[in-house]
């Protein structure tokens, strides 16, 4: 299945959470704190932390350890808090 992460096109398998695709094409980090610009990524991977948000479709603030990719989602990292 395919979809594109900050415009670029990558392969995902079926079932597969947004942060295992990332973390599959070597990202670690995938949003920036609002303070600081600290890098984050996956940290509880239990959707606890709130650190792997992303934005998918343009809805910000999803979770990424908790969303389970579809044909042709459009993920883009997020910079600080976009609500």
């Amino acid at each position: 299945m395919k979809v594109t992460v900050d415009g670029v096109p990558t392969v995902a398998r079926p079932g597969q959470t947004v942060a295992a695709a990332l973390i599959e094409r070597g990202q670690t980090s995938w949003r920036d704190t609002r303070i600081g610009g600290r890098p984050r990524g996956l940290f509880c991977g239990i959707g606890v932390c709130f650190d792997c948000l992303v934005v998918v479709n343009g809805v910000p603030d999803v979770r990424a350890c908790q969303r389970v990719l579809a044909d042709g989602d459009e993920i883009r990292t997020q910079r600080g808090a976009e609500l």
